[in-house]
């Protein structure tokens, strides 16, 4: 049968209280047992030598046995508490007034009898004569005749009448108090630990309840003020039970992420197959009109078929470059390798990868420098493809008569660079996930999602982020920080490698 762990405790300390308590009645009654002895022998530790000192049964010869036998009689009729024995120098019994057959022992050890003649402290036990193996208390004193040792006279003080009597009374009544008083305390202690164990093991069985109720879906329900305890609380359950609420809430929240990222996995994944499966369409629709209508072709139809064709591959060849670089920065498989650079020179060299196509959209591009603007620390070919990204974006949604600004501005150890342009901007509704997925401007598809999901990946890996700007009188505004030292940068994507999340901006 399972036993719950408060029955358990309960059933640990009934068993240890038992023992506790028939060792502490077990210990009472050898106590009250060895003081009983050590009075009796003390009171009657001389009574050997008063005996000896009576000269009745002994004379110059030595002892008389008739006298011998007389005296213990009479003795022993006297005070039936005793037993008187004579013994000689090695210790065997030479006289006694013991009835026919009560004698168990024809020599009693005479150890006990030099300690007790000694002074040993009491209570000293010895031999019982009419016992084969018990021990009692005894007053012993020698016996010298002419001068010379002729034995010793051996008292048993507590003899076979006593012991019959002792057993029809039981115990003393001091005794029973004792027993009752022990028990009494055995069961007070027990109420007492069954009721402290019932209180101490209700936060857990508590906890246990809502460990076994936990579910990941389901919100978490507050911590009630009566079971708040601070974080330097010294109850173990408490601090237990206060842990597993944070892990409670860290993995519900990690949960929602999950829960979020593979929502926003799956979108990306038909959004992808989405822009894959128009340029792929119209690809295979043009080469198969080639094909089949090769003979009824003019040459310039023939051309327009095959530049419409090549202008579809090379979109498709993009977007799988994009996953490819995406794929590759997220996983780990491209590491940024920090030099100094000047950002003007960037800059520059971005404005004329862009210009013509600028020209052709008759769209400005305007560029803002403070003055002495700083080298930065940075991988140069990164940065120059989140550059060419955020200017791509923004070439293909800015009108016609509109312009792209980039601003480099110095913040102490970091170059804040702001791109923006004059296009119509991310509605806010539209702005939740900017950096995860592909979005929509008015209802048409904005091809922008891939670019921005790499250059928010490539600044994490130099330790930044990537932030939109609500810019009043403009359109979309992205803006970022690099480093300018290199001491900076190292320490910012070393710490963007160990934890994988970005630093804030500054």
């Amino acid at each position: 049968m399972r036993l719950t762990l408060t029955q358990r405790l309960a059933l640990v300390f009934a068993l240890l209280l038992l023992v506790c308590s028939g060792t502490s009645v077990w210990m009472q009654v050898r106590a009250n047992t060895l003081h009983e002895l050590e009075v009796v022998q003390g009171l009657s530790r001389d009574l050997a030598g008063h005996i000896a000192r009576d000269s009745a049964f002994m004379d110059a010869n030595g002892l008389k046995p008739d006298a011998l036998r007389e005296l213990f009689g009479q003795l022993m009729r006297v005070n039936p508490s005793v037993e008187v024995y004579l013994l000689d120098n090695q210790g065997r019994i030479v006289g006694d007034d013991a009835p026919q057959g009560h004698l168990r022992r024809e020599q009693v050890d005479l150890a006990p009898v030099h300690r007790l003649l000694a002074g040993a402290p009491l209570p000293v036990l010895g031999d019982d004569p009419r016992s084969a193996d018990a021990r009692k208390v005894f007053s012993a004193a020698p016996l010298t005749v002419n001068g010379q040792p002729a034995g010793y006279l051996y008292v048993v003080l507590l003899s076979e009448a006593h012991d019959r009597l002792a057993e029809q009374g039981a115990t003393s009544a001091a005794l029973n108090t004792a027993l009752w008083a022990i028990g009494l305390v055995a069961l007070l202690c027990l109420i007492a630990g069954l009721t402290a164990f019932t209180l101490i093991t209700r936060p857990l069985r508590r906890l246990t309840d809502t460990v076994a109720h936990f579910d990941i879906d389901a919100p978490s329900a507050p911590t009630p003020p009566s079971t708040a305890e601070p974080a330097t609380s010294h109850d173990e359950i408490a601090v237990l039970d206060g842990t597993f609420r944070q892990m409670q809430d860290r993995l519900g929240e990690q949960w929602k992420s999950l829960t979020r990222l593979d929502q926003e996995r799956r979108e990306l994944v038909a959004n992808i197959s989405h822009d894959l499966r128009t340029p792929l369409a119209s690809l295979h629709g043009y080469l198969e009109t080639l094909s089949l209508k090769d003979a009824t072709l003019t040459p310039a139809e023939r051309r327009r078929y095959l530049a419409i064709a090549l202008d579809q591959s090379r979109k498709v060849g993009g977007l799988a470059q994009s996953l490819l670089e995406l794929v590759r920065l997220e996983h780990g498989f491209v590491q940024p390798v920090l030099e100094r650079f000047s950002l003007t020179d960037l800059v520059q060299d971005i404005f004329q990868k862009f210009e013509l196509s600028a020209e052709s959209r008759q769209v400005h591009l305007k560029a803002h420098f403070a003055p002495s603007v700083s080298s930065v620390c940075a991988d140069l070919g990164l940065i120059e493809r989140v550059l060419t990204n955020l200017f791509d974006n923004a070439l293909r949604h800015t009108p016609a008569d509109g312009a792209i600004d980039i601003k480099l501005v110095p913040q102490g150890k970091f170059v804040e660079i702001i791109v923006s342009d004059s296009g119509p901007g991310i509605a806010p509704p539209l702005r939740d996930g900017l950096f995860l997925r592909p979005f929509n401007i008015g209802g048409a598809r904005r091809d922008g999602g891939l670019g921005l999901r790499i250059v928010q990946r490539i600044l994490q890996l130099h330790g930044r982020e990537v932030r939109l700007l609500d810019v009043p009188g403009q359109g979309a505004t992205f803006s970022f920080s690099l480093a300018v030292d290199e001491e900076t940068a190292s320490a910012l994507a070393v710490r963007s490698m160990n934890l994988n999340t970005p630093s804030p901006s500054p």
